[in-house]
Parts: C-alpha cells; sequence; structure tokens
C-alpha cells in the first residue's frame, strides 16, 4: 500500500480517539453508574474501542516511513496499549473474571471475533534486532564452550556382557532363517500363480459373458461415485463451506505486498539515519547563529526586570531558584509586583511549614472525612483514574495542530521535517542556555546588590536553602550487591553453565492454536461458569505478560504484574506459551523450577547468591521471564517421602521477598507452570502468583482448526475422505500435546509418499488415539473446583450469588458509622 493508505489509517484512528477521549474526559464527571451490567457494558465498549485503535496504529507504525510521524505513532500506540490494559484490569474487578464474552458489543460494533485478536506490536523485535542477534551469539558460544568442555573422551570399543552377545546372536539367527523362510513362501506363490492361470485358458465363452458383466457393474459404479462426490464438492464451493481447487493457491498479489512492506521496512531504517544526521546537524547550526543573540537577549530582559521591580519596590529582588523555573518564572506573563509577592510567599510557607504541619494534617483528614461523607450520599461505581489518558489527549493535540492538515504534496519521499525539527531544538537549547544565563545573572544581581548596599543575609538564606537540599536524600538504603566486581558476562556465563539461563525457543503465540469460545455469553446468561477457549488464553497472555514486557513505557504506568501462574493439565501448551512469551518480546529465560536446583548453590547462602545472580541479570539484561516448573512443588502441603531429598521447598521464604523488590522500571515477570495446583498450599501459591491462568482442554472449535493445521504443518493433505468434523468430536478430552504426537506417529516419510494414492481418512487417527489416555472430566472440573477457591474465583462465585450485592450496603454502614466517630 501506499504512504496516503497508511495516513489515512493514521488518521482514522486519530478520529476515533479523538470520540473516545471526548466520552472519557467530559467538561463535567459523569455520575456514578449504580447497574453492575450497565457499567461493565460500558467498560467492554471502551475496550472493544481501544483495541481498535490499537491494531490500526500498530499497522501505521510498522509501515509508515516518516520519521517524525513515527515518534509521535509510538506515543500514542503506547498510550492506546496501555489503556487496553487498564480496562481490562478494571473489567477483572467489576466481573471478578480473567475471561470476558461480549458477544452483544461485538454485533453493535459490527466486528467479528477475530477483530478482538490482541495484535504483538512488531516493533517489540525489530527495534532491538541488533542486541537480541548479540545476545543470541553470546549464548550460543557459551554453550558450545560447554559442550567442548563436557565432551567424554572415547574410552575406545565398549565391551559387550555374555547376555548382551547372545541376544544379538539370537537376534541375527532369527532374521536369517525370517529370510529363508519368506523366499520358500514367494517360490510357492508363484508356483500357485501359473497352476491358475493355465487353468483359465480352458473356460468357455459363457465364463467369459459373466466377466465382462462383473466389469461393467464395477465401471458404472465407479462413476457414478465419482460423479456423486463431484456435485456434492460444487455444492460446498457453492455454499462458501470449502475452497475451489482450480483456484490457485499461491498468490502473486501477497508476495509483491509481502516484499513491498520488506522495502518500506528498509527506507524506515534509511530515513532515521538520514533524521538522525539531521538532528546534530540543525542543533549545531541553531546554536551558532541564534545562540549569541538569544543569550543577549535573555540577559537584556533580565535585567529590565531588576530595575523595574527596584523602582516598584525600592529595593532589588531576590532571584528565583532553578527549582522554581529559574528565569523562565520572570518571562512569565507577570509583573514586578505580583513576582515579588509569589517569591515572598513562598519563603513564608516554607518558614511555617515545621510548626504548622501537624494542624494542616489534621484540617486535611476532617476535609477528607467531610468529603467522603459527601461521596457516600451518592453511592455507584466510577471508572478509575488514569495513566495514560493525559498522554493520550496531548498527542491528539499534537496531531490535530502539526499533522492533521498539514501539506505533504512535496514531500512525495516521506523524509523528515526540518522546520519541526527547528522548533523543536530551538525550545532545547533556550532552556540549556536559560541555565547558563541565569548563573551569570545571579552573579550580577549580587554584584548590583553589593554596590548599593543591600546584600544583607542574601546569601546566608541561599546557603541554608542548599543545606536543606543536601539533607533530604541521605536515609537510603541501599541493597547489597554481592557480586560488584563481576560484569555481566561473567555472571551469564555462570548461570548458562548452571543450566540457569537457557535460550528460549522459537516459537510464536499465534501457534498457540484455538478459536473464539462461541458459547461463552450464552452460558453465563444460564448462570453457567463456561470454560474459557484456548483463543480467551491467548489473549490474557498478550495482555499480561506479552504488551508490558514489550513496552518500558506501559510496563512502569499500566497496572503491575509480577507474577502468573498457569494451571491446567499436562499437554495443554504451558511450557510453548512460556516460550512464546520470550520469543514475542525478545526476553531471557531464567529456569528456576525446583528440579532445576537441585544439587545447585547448596545452604542458604547458596541460595541468596544464586536468587541474587538470577534477578540481577534479568533486571540488567531485560526483558526477562523467570520460569518456575512445577510450582506446586515450592507450596507443597506434604513434601512425598521420594522428594525429601530435593528439597522442593528451598525457594519458599526467599522468592517472595525479591518479588517485593520488583518495581514498576524492572521489565521482570515470573511466570509459574503447573499440572497438579491440589497439593499445594492455596494461600501461599496465590500469595505469590497474583495472576492465576486456567488453561482448559480445548473445545471442539479449537480441535477442528488444529487437526486441520497440525496435518497442514507436518506435510499433510487435506481432503475430502478426512472428515475433520468427526476427527475433531472423536478427539473430545485429547490435549494438544497428544494431539501433536499422533499427528506425528501417523504422518512418516512413507505415509507422506503414498498420500496421492491414500489420502488421509479418519480411521487412521482412532487407533493412535486410542492408545493414549485423554483428559477425563473428572480431572478437569477438579481443576475448576480449584480454582473456584483462588481470591478472583470465590469473588466470582460470591458475584454470581447474588452475595457481594448484600455484603455491599452492608459494608457501606459500618463505614459511615466509622466516620461519624
Amino acid at each position: 500500500m501506499s504512504h496516503s493508505t497508511y495516513s489515512k489509517l493514521w488518521g482514522e484512528a486519530h478520529e476515533e480517539l479523538s470520540s473516545l477521549l471526548t466520552q472519557e474526559l467530559p467538561v463535567e464527571p459523569l455520575r456514578p453508574e449504580r447497574d453492575r451490567v450497565v457499567f461493565f457494558q460500558r467498560l467492554a465498549t471502551l475496550y472493544v474501542r481501544y483495541v481498535q485503535i490499537f491494531r490500526q496504529l500498530e499497522e501505521a507504525y510498522d509501515q509508515i516511513v516518516q520519521p517524525q510521524k513515527r515518534r509521535l505513532i509510538r506515543e500514542v500506540l503506547d498510550g492506546a496499549m496501555g489503556r487496553v490494559l487498564e480496562l481490562k484490569n478494571e473489567m477483572v474487578e467489576k466481573e471478578f473474571s480473567e475471561y470476558h464474552y461480549m458477544d452483544d458489543v461485538i454485533q453493535d460494533l459490527k466486528l467479528t471475533p477475530e477483530d478482538l485478536e490482541i495484535p504483538i506490536p512488531r516493533y517489540f523485535i525489530s527495534e532491538r534486532s541488533k542486541v537480541l542477534r548479540d545476545r543470541s551469539k553470546m549464548l550460543s558460544n557459551m554453550l558450545d564452550l560447554m559442550g567442548v568442555v563436557e565432551k567424554p573422551k572415547p574410552d575406545g570399543a565398549r565391551t559387550l556382557s555374555v547376555e548382551e552377545a547372545i541376544r544379538i546372536i539370537q537376534v541375527t539367527e532369527r532374521a536369517r532363517q525370517g529370510r529363508l523362510r519368506a523366499k520358500f513362501m514367494r517360490e510357492i506363490q508363484r508356483d500357485q500363480e501359473r497352476q491358475r492361470k493355465s487353468e483359465d485358458r480352458d473356460l468357455g465363452a459363457s465364463t467369459m459373458d459373466q466377466a465382462a458383466v462383473c466389469i461393467q457393474k464395477v465401471w458404472k459404479g465407479f462413476l457414478q461415485r465419482k460423479r456423486t462426490k463431484q456435485e456434492r464438492e460444487e455444492e460446498m464451493i457453492f455454499l462458501g463451506m470449502a475452497m475451489d481447487q482450480n483456484l490457485p493457491q499461491f498468490c502473486p498479489a501477497a508476495s509483491i505486498a509481502e516484499a513491498t512492506d520488506t522495502c518500506r521496512r528498509t527506507k524506515q531504517e534509511e530515513h532515521e539515519e538520514d533524521y538522525q544526521k539531521s538532528l546534530i546537524s540543525i542543533t549545531n547550526s541553531l546554536r551558532e547563529l541564534e545562540g549569541p543573540s538569544m543569550t543577549e537577549t535573555m540577559k537584556d530582559q533580565i535585567r529590565q526586570w531588576f530595575i523595574e521591580c527596584h523602582d516598584a519596590t525600592g529595593s532589588f529582588p531576590d532571584y528565583p531558584e532553578e527549582e522554581d523555573g529559574g528565569s523562565s518564572a520572570i518571562f512569565a506573563d507577570k509583573t514586578p509586583e505580583q513576582l515579588m509577592e509569589e517569591l515572598a510567599a513562598k519563603e513564608e510557607e516554607e518558614a511555617n511549614k515545621k510548626p504548622k504541619g501537624k494542624e494542616e494534617a489534621k484540617d486535611k483528614v476532617k476535609k477528607e472525612k467531610a468529603k467522603g461523607g459527601e461521596e457516600e450520599e451518592e453511592p455507584g461505581l466510577k471508572m478509575l483514574p488514569s495513566a495514560f489518558l493525559s498522554e493520550l489527549q496531548k498527542a491528539q493535540k499534537t496531531f490535530t495542530d502539526v499533522w492533521q492538515n498539514r501539506d505533504e504534496s512535496k514531500n512525495f519521499n516521506q523524509r523528515h521535517e526540518a522546520e519541526l525539527i527547528k522548533e523543536e531544538k530551538r525550545k532545547e537549547i533556550e532552556a540549556e542556555i536559560r541555565l547558563q544565563v541565569d548563573e551569570l545573572m545571579r552573579q550580577e544581581l549580587a554584584n548590583w546588590k553589593l554596590a548599593v548596599g543591600r546584600d544583607k543575609g542574601g546569601k546566608a538564606k541561599a546557603a541554608a536553602k542548599k543545606k536543606k537540599a543536601s539533607k533530604s536524600g541521605k536515609k537510603k538504603k541501599k541493597d547489597k550487591d554481592l557480586t560488584a566486581d563481576r560484569t555481566t558476562e561473567s555472571l551469564c556465563q555462570e548461570l548458562v553453565e548452571q543450566g540457569l539461563l537457557k535460550p528460549a525457543e522459537n516459537v510464536k503465540l499465534q501457534d498457540y492454536i484455538g478459536d473464539y469460545s462461541y458459547l461463552g455469553t450464552t452460558l453465563r446468561q444460564t448462570d453457567i461458569e463456561p470454560m474459557p477457549s484456548l483463543s480467551d488464553v491467548r489473549q490474557v497472555i498478550a495482555l499480561y505478560a506479552v504488551l508490558p514486557l514489550g513496552s518500558q513505557v506501559v510496563h512502569e504506568k499500566a497496572p503491575l504484574v509480577k507474577a502468573v501462574l498457569l494451571v491446567g493439565p499436562s499437554g495443554v501448551g504451558k511450557k510453548m506459551l512460556v516460550h512464546a512469551i520470550c520469543h514475542e518480546t525478545g526476553a531471557n529465560l531464567f529456569d528456576i523450577s525446583p528440579l532445576n536446583l537441585v544439587g545447585k548453590y547448596p545452604g542458604k547462602s547458596g541460595l541468596q547468591m544464586m536468587l541474587h545472580l538470577v534477578f540481577k541479570v534479568a533486571r540488567l539484561m531485560q526483558p526477562s521471564v523467570v520460569w518456575i516448573g512445577d510450582a506446586e512443588k515450592m507450596f507443597y502441603k506434604k513434601v512425598p517421602k521420594e522428594e525429601k531429598e530435593l528439597d522442593p521447598k528451598r525457594l519458599k521464604k526467599d522468592l517472595p521477598k525479591i518479588l517485593k523488590s520488583i518495581k514498576g522500571e524492572d521489565r521482570v515477570l515470573i511466570v509459574g507452570t503447573t499440572n497438579n495446583p491440589l497439593s499445594a498450599d492455596l494461600k501461599s501459591l496465590c500469595k505469590l502468583y497474583t495472576k492465576v491462568i486456567l488453561i482448559p482442554r480445548p473445545d471442539y472449535a479449537s480441535r477442528y482448526i488444529m487437526w486441520k493445521q497440525l496435518i497442514q504443518r507436518n506435510g499433510g493433505v487435506v481432503t475430502s475422505a478426512l472428515d475433520l468434523s468427526s476427527l475433531a468430536k472423536i478427539s473430545d478430552g485429547y490435549t494438544q500435546g497428544q494431539m501433536v504426537r499422533v499427528v506425528r506417529g501417523i504422518l512418516t516419510e512413507r505415509r507422506i509418499q503414498q498420500l496421492d494414492k491414500r489420502p488421509l481418512v479418519s480411521a487412521e487417527f482412532v487407533a493412535h488415539l486410542a492408545r493414549t489416555d485423554p483428559v477425563f472430566q473428572d480431572e478437569e472440573e477438579a481443576l475448576k473446583a480449584w480454582y473456584a477457591k483462588t481470591p478472583l474465583g470465590r469473588k466470582r462465585v460470591k458475584a454470581a450469588s447474588g452475595k457481594d450485592e448484600e455484603e455491599a450496603p452492608a459494608k457501606g454502614g459500618k463505614d459511615t458509622k466509622k466516620g461519624k466517630k
């Protein structure tokens, strides 16, 4: 597509954003909503609309080549991502569920379930490609070095025991006898065929007629079956339920579009380099040409201010401190008298802060209580404050003022705009010069005061202020760095050698195949809590793990998620999701599973050193994912006898302390996986993992898509002979891992070669499925019952039974009584 197409897409996103900002930031604040259903409907509508803006901006940012536009789009893109996460957090708090079903909202906005898919911004990887290449090279070199060191030297030919030698001789002798027996059987079959042919020569004319009729029957039956099959296929194509095989599978337009996208990304890099060079050259030229005149103008204005203040008040003013804005406070639209009054008022406030602090605090508490009483008069649900709306509003204003009506007819190649760079850099240079001018003019003002003889106590005050500022930063404790004298590379090498830092597999989140839950809304309307679909799981992982880890801005301001627990039967793809998170964000993978720590870093000091190493490297090389497989072992109710020597609970005390130290600027996520959470202490487990995601067995729609894609990916061909609907139905209860193993077991090299003559049929899969045990309904119900005991699950159960509505007024009554006291 062309530059204008993506610019139009960007403009449409801003139009939608403008209407949303008008709705979310009205002139008069919205009244609280008493009906929870209506409030959730409002949240869901905002969420879906912001997701659409997010999708449009992600596409525009990936393809627009103009560097200044890209910077503004990036701001809005991060803001839209953050707002989506905020709305998701509010929806979870109001509906008490990680999964939401918004069929009515989708219908009202004329969207499809695919439009709700959370896109993974491509800049997560593309803008860090060089760093990721260097890191993967470093890891591969360390692993190669380990392989060279650990590779055992060959000790010569291995000696066989007597039993092994006898077994080899027996196998060889049986094979020899089998070959001889097969040879004799072939000769016997040849003799029988010769005899049969000699007997057929003696048959009469009647037998020949019977043979002809038989051949005619078979041939006519074959023709009729072929004709019927062809008519059925034509009918399915006409109804839109099958693709026409005569259409070309390879689309030249798609390959051309892909090549164009790649070309645009190359142009992005070229234009960015050109933009960076222009920034330096324009800044230097502005500093040389306009810098001296800016300096003289500022000095003249400040001197004029000195004189005006002296004429108006009879004394020279105190120069504003850097904290108050320096000379920028002078250039505000204020008279000398107003400025002197403001400075005097600030000094009085600072002098009266200590004695009146307690009284003011009491007054504030009283006022807050009074306000609280007023707010209680109008109960209801309100939107939580947002950290992204102000930035989105600012970016929207920039788009409207600068880009919306800008004439770019002469900028066909979409290079940078030099005038915009000058406007931006002129402000920066002015700020730099102002700092230098402030230092000079402070000294000049002091000289003027000395000359006039009115310099009593001025310096002492300034010194006192400086002393106060110096005392403020003393009481700060820093954690002791146990490896302060070591480089990051040496720490990485140690973690790789110990098997704690591992390369992530090349798996995308879209490879986690699953379809939308089409019955979710219907089941909830009948008070039945539906099991989430794999599409829901994929979206929740994208929201809680991928987006915050990929963007520093989003991670710092959005609701912070430090730890996620993935719960589900073995084979549902928990480990695959961990690797997908790492691949989509370029994150490092640290494995501190209990079984992986056996025999490593023994003792309490060793454990502290191990955790220090892992989380120090995770912060230095962020984003990072710390994976804990078999997370239930850390919180066992009772450790099994066979695992007591492994000490699976050694991280139980220290890991929660480390978790508290993770802050918004640390893009580190702890991901636990478990298939047996019932054996763990629920309270301790949920205290560490703030988000618990239940992963179910695949439903019918997901299995249908999965069978089709797994067969095609493993070299198979899906034809009309293979009834995918029946196959999806009979494979109910089987997990993704079991389905993958079945497909790989059937589609061997020999079977793939036979596909032209003998296409795949459902019966081939039944035999392989019968050999494996599915996940039975009892196991899934046990996991569902366990999830209902988690904090969020308990809230959901209360909400479904209507208890929360009864408890709310009771709590409100208690609060009002406390307020009265």
